[in-house]
């Protein structure tokens, strides 16, 4: 019985795990008047990473990785499991775009633009949900205007990190896909 999974890709699933985890570190936080806090971060470069990578398993690297920097750190532990869902979403559905559109024909570089496009709206549209739920609903006695503005306050943070992740995937991915073809490997 042949696995599905070579102990190659289950390797490079547990490096992309570990590269989510500590990009999570390398991260810039500023308060937010509502909503707590919100963060310049390079995690989600590696998240869309690991999904242009290693197809739709490469959710499980991001949200894996995400939520346990998550349980690192007192401020994010008790969403863990939502980080885990979330930022899952963003490799699973980049995994799956890329995985899709690699079976065609044309330039790889546009393939993981769209892909990297996709999984960081999926993303965003969680994180939002969350923020909406958690800062108005729950927090503010089901204020929903509050929830409304805590999400507006995150949204040039979660601008800028969904620009630089979805610029600097592609190229990462292209580059790293070079690099293992020059050593025989390939996850495709």
């Amino acid at each position: 019985m042949k696995s599905r999974y070579s102990t190659q890709k289950l390797a490079v699933l547990g490096l992309m795990t570990a590269l989510v985890f500590a990009s999570n570190y390398a991260r810039i936080i500023l308060p937010v008047s509502i909503g707590g806090n919100t963060a310049f971060t390079l995690a989600n470069i590696a998240c869309c990473l690991s999904g242009l990578m290693l197809g739709p398993i490469g959710g499980l690297a991001s949200g894996l990785g995400s939520a346990l920097y998550d349980l690192t750190n007192p401020l994010y532990a008790a969403e863990c499991w939502i980080t885990f869902i979330n930022k899952g979403a963003m490799g699973l559905i980049a995994g799956l775009v890329a995985y899709q559109l690699l079976k065609k024909d044309g330039h790889r570089y546009y393939k993981y633009l769209f892909a990297a496009i996709l999984g960081c709206v999926a993303y965003y549209i969680l994180y939002f949900l969350k923020t909406f739920f958690i800062a108005g609903l729950f927090a503010a006695d089901g204020n929903a205007a509050l929830g409304i503005a805590a999400v507006i306050s995150k949204i040039p943070a979660s601008i800028f990190n969904a620009a630089i992740a979805i610029i600097a995937s592609p190229y990462l991915a292209l580059a790293l896909e070079k690099a293992l073809h020059r050593a025989g490997l390939q996850f495709e």
